[in-house]
């Protein structure tokens, strides 16, 4: 069953299908994916998924996505657990069963393969990902803003929808 708070901006090209809930102030952007066909995807607050990214779901595999998260473009996140407060780099791959922490950095075009697990508050880079430091409090705070940032941008893309819609 679908559930998407009413305060979500989903751009035109945009899919959700299935079995999804989106919670307040998040972004789904310019053909994007979601699809919870085969079993739930859970999409926290404050979140933005970028153009062109992928959720999916396997069987055996839902999706859980927590608060302040951003997905980036072209991301593909698969039946795994993403905490809260965590940036994924443009074009990465998270695999089923793979547990990524709060407070994490997941490198542009890193592949966390199945079942790998990032410990809160790391970064994590390369093919296949590996943990390669602590971030920094400047990076967590710059995740925060990066929020902050897509979930204004939403706010003002919706506004802009429904200028659009409205008759003359």
């Amino acid at each position: 069953m679908r559930k998407i708070d009413n305060s979500v901006f989903i751009a035109p090209g945009a899919q959700v299908v299935g079995d999804v809930t989106v919670g307040s102030d998040c972004g789904i952007w310019y053909n994007s994916v979601i699809r919870g066909d085969s079993r739930e995807i859970h999409i926290g607050n404050r979140t933005n998924i970028q153009d062109l990214a992928v959720l999916h779901v396997d069987k055996d595999y839902k999706l859980s996505v927590g608060d302040n998260v951003t997905i980036g473009h072209s991301a593909i996140v698969h039946g795994c657990s993403v905490g809260n407060n965590v940036l994924i780099g443009m074009g990465a791959i998270i695999m089923n069963g793979a547990q990524i922490g709060n407070d994490c950095i997941i490198g542009a075009g890193a592949l966390v393969t199945e079942n790998t697990v990032i410990p809160d508050g790391m970064m994590a880079f390369g093919s296949p990902a590996k943990v390669v430091r602590p971030i920094s409090d400047k990076e967590k705070h710059g995740i925060t803003e990066n929020a902050d940032i897509y979930v204004q941008h939403a706010m003002e893309a919706k506004m802009h929808s429904r200028r659009r819609a409205m008759p003359l």
